[in-house]
């Protein structure tokens, strides 16, 4: 198994926290950042280690990262990180644009002045990111800046379903982040204009476009993958 980069730097899990979410907590955030590639072996022994914890809440953090559908478990070889398809990337994907897409509508409707700047900042906080070539950075930016799209639409409904796919967004978008970067925050720039310009039309077209580029661009680089056999 290729050594696990960081974690040892993690340090032990945190005992306050119930042990079994804390294991799975750690190792899907793992998986999302791209510490555990996909396609990588995971050895028990070597998690638990690396953790600071015993085999057992990890073995019942791989079954349950299974069910989740963030690792696959191959008879007779063991638990590997799952390596998602075009497929599961369209259809993800596809239902985030509905989300977001009225997010960004909800948002022109509502936001004010202070709301703008904080997205502006979010924007900024985004493109340093980029400039440094910090992928991890730029995902959580790309992250936060949706996630405040979101609670400026003042959708309750909005807010509670975005989550559920918002990891597995950050998951597939680490791969594309740095050379999806300079269009994917031109187009962030675009989107806040229309909202500070209270234009929920503009703002949920531009947003449409946006959430279209990642998915095409995403699963073009999935099939580019393919075809090279990686």
């Amino acid at each position: 198994m290729p050594e696990i980069p960081t974690v040892a730097a993690r340090g032990p899990i945190a005992r306050p926290a119930p042990l079994r979410q804390a294991v799975y907590d750690a190792l899907t955030e793992l998986i999302i950042n791209g510490m555990l590639t996909p396609g990588q072996h995971l050895v028990e022994a070597d998690l638990a280690e690396h953790l600071g914890v015993s085999r057992q809440p990890v073995r019942e953090a791989l079954q349950r990262l299974h069910t989740a559908g963030w690792v696959d478990l191959r008879p007779s070889q063991g638990a590997f990180v799952h390596s998602p398809s075009a497929e599961e990337c369209a259809q993800l994907l596809s239902v985030r644009a509905v989300l977001e897409t009225h997010s960004a509508r909800g948002a022109a409707q509502h936001a004010t002045p202070t709301d703008v700047a904080r997205l502006w900042e979010l924007q900024q906080t985004g493109l340093s990111a980029l400039a440094a070539g910090d992928a991890r950075a730029i995902v959580e930016a790309n992250a936060a800046l949706h996630t405040h799209i979101t609670h400026l639409s003042r959708n309750a409904v909005l807010a509670e379903l975005i989550p559920q796919v918002d990891r597995r967004v950050r998951w597939y978008y680490m791969p594309i982040a740095k050379p999806r970067g300079t269009d994917a925050w031109s187009e962030h720039a675009l989107i806040i204009e229309a909202i500070a310009g209270g234009d929920p039309d503009g703002a949920e077209e531009l947003m449409r476009r946006h959430t279209a580029n990642t998915t095409d661009f995403y699963c073009k680089q999935i099939a580019a993958m393919a075809g090279r056999g990686v």
